[in-house]
């Protein structure tokens, strides 16, 4: 029988109880990063310490550090709003379009040897295909705007790398004209199949010259011809959605994919210590979307788990078109001019203890214990410094 833990079973709690797991894995980069899932919120991580202020309170408060870590489950929320925040100031009041580019499933065991490389190109083959389809005239003929997200997982924690796209419902042209999208009988702004087709030569392209360049290397006893010729023949999977309702859709959007981790802590639901197994929620696509429950040994769901954690400093979201970075702002501003739109407002920093009241209902300095705004900030620890300040 299951022992529902209390509070609900989490991803840290897990870790906190496989330490052994935890050591045994050989890469540093994600054995560092299972630990700071692990220490998340807890003395080791440092703290700030906070005292009530009146006399006849003196009520003390540890209030320990996250860990910050973009694979924790309990982290990022913050971080999340300040980058959406950052985003608005980009849309145009335009119609947008969700697509997705995924990788065929006989190519896992080689990006997982090769995950920076390939992740990159799975970016690169993806934003070529729509840049170079916007630039044809017969389908839009101007630079569009695409925000590109990687995601590794499937609902199962399996190895499903596949990108997510926003592209803006039109483009700037060369003299900085708006230019809609031109109407059409597609599902999406260009034809799917013929993308597909595009996606899928531009990335064999490429893997077959970091190939023969020996930047890749095929497992032991694999064929790099017999590779290349099978997954040319094979259809691979382009996914248009239907566009987003406005602008204020496309935000709701970036909230719940853009900064996901590979399983949130709501999806577990027990962990289970005495045959040393986890279980969770997840939809099985196959199955009309139902939503069903897995049961995996402790080790296996870390196993899996670790195979979404991404290589030291690699970037999952990455814009491209009129939303690059370089001069990003200029180019929104003179298409709103042209517009005859107003400019947008610039980003105004939020103090965290004005985001923490906003979103959550948190006041920093309210005394737990007498309820008053009476909390005074006196010392802030942190483990790797050798004296506290504050």
């Amino acid at each position: 029988m299951l022992s529902y833990t209390n509070p609900r079973a989490t991803v840290q709690q897990l870790l906190q109880q496989q330490q052994a797991t935890l050591d045994d894995t050989r890469n540093l980069h994600v054995q560092k990063v299972l630990q700071r899932l692990k220490n998340c919120r807890t003395a080791s991580m440092g703290f700030h310490l906070y005292r009530c202020s009146d006399a006849d309170c003196g009520h003390l408060k540890y209030q320990y550090h996250s860990c910050r870590d973009r694979h924790c489950p309990n982290c990022g929320a913050v971080k999340k709003q300040e980058w959406i925040e950052a985003r608005l100031q980009e849309l145009l009041p335009i119609k947008y379009y969700h697509v997705v580019f995924t990788l065929p499933h006989e190519l896992n065991s080689l990006v997982m040897g090769h995950r920076a490389l390939l992740f990159k190109l799975l970016f690169e083959a993806s934003s070529q295909t729509l840049l170079s389809f916007a630039k044809d005239p017969q389908y839009l003929g101007a630079m569009p705007g695409i925000i590109s997200v990687l995601h590794t997982w499937g609902q199962s924690l399996s190895f499903h790398p596949h990108i997510h796209c926003i592209v803006s419902g039109g483009g700037i042209t060369a003299n900085t004209e708006w230019q809609d999208a031109k109407k059409n009988n597609y599902r999406f702004l260009f034809p799917i199949k013929a993308m597909s087709i595009v996606f899928k030569t531009k990335f064999l392209q490429a893997l077959q010259l970091m190939i023969v360049d020996k930047a890749i290397t095929l497992p032991v006893g694999a064929d790099a011809k017999v590779l290349i010729d099978h997954l040319y023949s094979k259809d691979w999977v382009v996914y248009a959605k239907a566009p987003f309702g406005g602008p204020h859709a496309v935000i709701e959007y970036l909230g719940r994919y853009t900064h996901k981790v590979a399983i949130s802590n709501h999806r577990i639901i027990a962990i289970d210590d005495k045959n040393n197994t986890i279980s969770f929620d997840y939809k099985d696509y196959a199955d009309g979307n139902k939503k069903k429950q897995m049961v995996l040994d402790s080790k296996e769901f870390i196993r899996r788990f670790t195979q979404h954690i991404l290589p030291k400093g690699f970037t999952k979201i990455r814009t491209y078109g009129y939303l690059s970075n370089r001069n990003r702002r200029q180019r929104i501003n003179a298409v709103l001019v042209k517009m005859k739109l107003p400019l947008h407002k610039g980003l105004v920093k939020t103090p965290i203890q004005l985001r923490l009241l906003e979103q959550y209902g948190i006041q920093i300095n309210q005394c737990p214990c007498c309820k008053n705004n009476t909390m005074e900030l006196l010392v802030v620890f942190h483990p790797w410094k050798k004296g506290d300040d504050g």
